[in-house]
């Protein structure tokens, strides 16, 4: 099963901006007027997954309707977490204490410009 999580944005570029530059994900495909909308898909070549966010013309969006409204990614290798967490610091995202405390103690939490957490967790998913 293949999973496609999608969601309406402000601002495709500072999608790209936090996403792409920051978290490391790749553009898998984009387009732009296809009835009005512009979009773009993200993730990494050959996972189960990918992003999508969209912006339709001449529509505003609210932002996160609440904290936990969040994205985890599980990273079970300590380095490659650690180059994650720094490649967001070094693009001026910094961040935030979880609301719910349990992402602080093996994760980092990042809010994108419209208030989504993402949360780079130090650990493996198959618990």
């Amino acid at each position: 099963m293949k999973v496609r999580f999608s969601r309406a944005t402000n601002s495709i570029e500072r999608v790209r901006e936090f996403y792409v530059q920051g978290l490391g994900l790749d553009i898998l495909s984009e387009f732009s007027g296809h009835e009005g909308f512009d979009g773009i898909m993200l993730g990494k070549p050959g996972e189960e997954y990918h992003l999508e966010f969209t912006h339709q013309s001449g529509v505003i969006v609210a932002g996160a309707p609440c904290r936990e409204n969040l994205i985890v990614f599980y990273v079970p290798n300590p380095q490659e977490w650690k180059k994650i967490v720094d490649r967001m610091e070094q693009h001026g995202f910094q961040a935030k204490a979880s609301h719910n405390p349990f992402w602080d103690r093996n994760g980092k939490l990042f809010e994108d410009f419209e208030g989504y957490g993402v949360v780079i967790y130090n650990d493996s998913w198959d618990k």
